[in-house]
């Protein structure tokens, strides 16, 4: 289940991803952890936790 905190940081996150003309490819919740994964461009990955801290990997 998503967190306030997440759902809020994932649509910065993918709103700032779509302004660098980045494609999103993919985006997903991790069952296991709760973490969502957003896959964008080439390269770009974003690992969001449940308390909406932002790791990009």
């Amino acid at each position: 289940m998503l967190t306030t905190a997440q759902t809020i940081k994932c649509f910065i996150v993918c709103q700032s991803i779509t302004q660098m003309y980045l494609p999103i490819y993919l985006v997903r919740l991790d069952e296991r952890t709760g973490d969502i994964f957003i896959l964008a461009g080439e390269e770009f990955q974003v690992l969001i936790n449940s308390n909406g801290e932002v790791t990009i990997l």
